[in-house]
């Protein structure tokens, strides 16, 4: 459903921004001084915070070249199986949120085919497309004015294509704030080659799959199903994969995710830091293809996020409301996603900054039979609302919490009529967590013959618009005033929500093999 054969031809995939998160999360990242020549780092800088809680934009490029344009050698391409075609769109965008002092961290995937306003593009500024084309869009137009105004004779091949990037990197940041609502402090960048560099500076990359990966025709990935170390080609092929699978893309950023957890658990356990900071010629090599934001204090960052593990780390993938495929836009057929701005900036600020739990009182001790695990209880969730992709939000959430994935829908069909305020129904044994999960909406829970033993359904009312903020801050290992994570106990055995709304959320488990969770 997620996927086609017109995007798995043109689209390079993901994994470069995965590496350039495994960078700064793990204390490798440091300020670029030189990308290519005499090109200097990015001067791109959104005047963010040092330390303590912000906001990070990764980007992964699509593009086929080195930084200053100039395509890659045959013989590498074949390598990495890629093909000469591609563009400098950002075929990955991960908004990464840090806060408890470093030691804990949210990001929030942003599907490519998502269908957003563009700003800072100039000519294409207003217009709609899909988001990761504000970068491209950006850049094509600087590299053509340069050439016009006859600026573009008196610059080097590095310095012309550095000012076009730095366009690219403004729109895209641009475009993202408005489509998120959040403020971007800084940024990390990679593009294709960046990735397949890295992954042989990190290699061998363990990854768990629970069913084989074979995509001989796109992405050259060919791994059995179960646990692999894989050269940087293969890692490579893993991460590009969205042909064959259930959820495409979905499906690939929980891929491009668990290779994150792993490059974090091995720093932890083999002391690569220290290794990679007594080599300068290593650290040379990196500075050629990793771009950071200028004014950006990495060393500083880099301490902070010392105590970060992969257990402290959760994705979730913003919700989308409907794909659709072969869609006219702009001028040629392309796979799109339809979201809604209103309530993916909603979702993000509750994901990033939810409302303080309130405080507890003191009240007299009383005798009450202990509620059941979560883990005992199914959650079915029906969307009675207007809010698209709400049931599995809440799903997610309470997935986070402990709770068991259910059914996830819309409410017609239901035999309960749907009210403007959550009604929450139980069957045999689930009368006490219901009553729980009543209260993070405001309702109390009552039995109905019609729900299942051992389930619990949630039928979202007409006013329901976001995720009560309870849910999560209530979860395993989750402070009361920090961003909604789930918890690690979740792990990656819950599932993508099946209404093709959202991705689900990737967390490692307590004692998964080298710190990842096991993806499809």
């Amino acid at each position: 459903m997620f996927g086609s054969l017109l995007a798995g031809k043109i689209g390079y995939a993901a994994s470069c921004l995965l590496a350039a998160t495994a960078l700064l999360v793990s204390g490798y990242a440091f300020h670029v001084e030189g990308q290519v020549s005499d090109v200097a780092s990015s001067r791109v800088d959104a005047g963010g915070p040092q330390v303590g809680d912000m906001n990070i934009l990764l980007m992964g490029l699509e593009s086929r070249t080195y930084w200053n344009g100039q395509p890659l050698p045959k013989t590498l391409e074949d390598l990495m199986h890629v093909g000469s075609i591609g563009g400098d769109t950002t075929n990955t965008l991960i908004l990464l949120h840090i806060y408890d002092n470093g030691k804990k961290a949210i990001g929030v995937s942003i599907p490519r085919d998502d269908v957003v306003t563009m700003y800072g593009t100039h000519g294409y500024g207003g217009t709609t497309a899909k988001v990761d084309e504000a970068y491209g869009d950006a850049m094509s137009y600087e590299l053509q004015q340069l050439q016009q105004d006859g600026q573009a004779a008196k610059m080097s091949r590095d310095q012309l294509y550095f000012q076009a990037n730095e366009a690219g990197r403004a729109a895209e940041i641009q475009t993202v704030q408005a489509l998120t609502g959040v403020h971007i402090d800084h940024f990390a960048e990679l593009n294709l080659w960046g990735f397949y560099e890295l992954a042989n500076i990190f290699g061998p990359i363990e990854v768990c799959l629970k069913q084989a990966a074979y995509d001989p025709d796109f992405s050259g990935a060919n791994i059995p199903a179960g646990y692999h170390a894989l050269s940087a080609a293969q890692a490579l092929a893993f991460v590009r994969q969205r042909e064959n699978l259930p959820n495409g893309d979905l499906d690939r950023t929980h891929r491009q995710q668990a290779v994150l957890d792993y490059v974090i658990w091995k720093v932890k356990h083999q002391n690569l830091v220290a290794n990679l900071l007594e080599g300068n010629a290593l650290l040379n090599d990196l500075k050629t293809f990793m771009i950071t934001s200028g004014g950006w204090n990495i060393v500083e960052f880099a301490t902070e996020m010392q105590n970060l593990t992969g257990r402290n780390l959760v994705f979730q993938t913003l919700p989308i409301q409907t794909q659709e495929n072969n869609v006219m836009l702009n001028g040629r057929l392309q796979d799109i996603n339809i979201v809604d701005p209103a309530y993916l900036k909603q979702y993000t600020h509750n994901l990033f900054y939810p409302a303080p739990a309130p405080k507890k009182t003191a009240a007299p001790a009383k005798a009450t039979a202990p509620i059941p695990p979560a883990s005992t209880v199914t959650v079915d969730v029906y969307n009675g609302g207007s809010a698209p992709g709400l049931a599995g939000g809440v799903s997610q959430a309470l997935v986070s919490a402990g709770y068991k994935p259910g059914a996830v829908s819309n409410a017609s069909g239901q035999p309960a009529p749907v009210k403007p305020g959550t009604q929450v129904f139980y069957g045999t044994g689930t009368a006490a967590n219901a009553a729980k999960i009543a209260r993070y909406f405001g309702a109390t829970a009552t039995a109905a013959t019609s729900v299942p033993a051992g389930h619990v359904e949630i039928l979202l009312g007409t006013a329901s618009a976001t995720v009560p903020t309870g849910i999560v801050s209530s979860s395993p290992g989750s402070g009361a005033t920090s961003a909604a994570a789930p918890s690690p106990s979740a792990a990656s055995s819950a599932p993508a929500v099946n209404d093709g709304q959202s991705g689900g959320s990737v967390t490692v488990g307590p004692n998964a093999p080298y710190g990842i969770p096991c993806v499809d």
